[in-house]
């Protein structure tokens, strides 16, 4: 899900460290995988492209794992079982949302779902 633009006067928040970006670097926070020191506009617009389809690739990803907790968090077998309105809390998401997401990981889990995500449910 993507984060909403942050108001003049609210702070933004910074993505969370990749795994391969070294930790001294992503302290800097004018760093970004080397992009800031690449000259030639060429290899700078071929980069970029590369990490922004990665970016999606992971963020595509990282919503099928929600889905798939999401779905075993409201299982009826579980004692523990959360409700839609409860996991929409925890992930700061709508009710509605958290309904979709659920049906898409159970989805997910029985092996039918094909990336379709949760906004072609509905």
């Amino acid at each position: 899900m993507a984060e909403p633009t942050p108001r003049r006067n609210e702070s933004r928040l910074r993505p969370a460290p990749l795994l391969f970006e070294p930790a001294e670097a992503a302290c800097d926070p004018e760093h970004f995988f080397d992009l800031e020191s690449m000259d030639d506009p060429r290899a700078l617009l071929a980069r970029a492209t590369e990490l922004a389809q990665a970016f999606r690739a992971a963020a595509d990803r990282a919503v099928e794992y929600q889905a798939v907790a999401a779905a075993q968090l409201a299982d009826p077998r579980r004692f523990d079982r959360l409700s839609p309105a409860d996991i929409a809390e925890r992930a700061e998401w709508t009710e509605d949302y958290a309904k979709r997401m659920v049906e898409f990981g159970r989805g997910l889990l029985r092996g039918t779902e094909a990336g379709g995500g949760p906004e072609s449910l509905g």
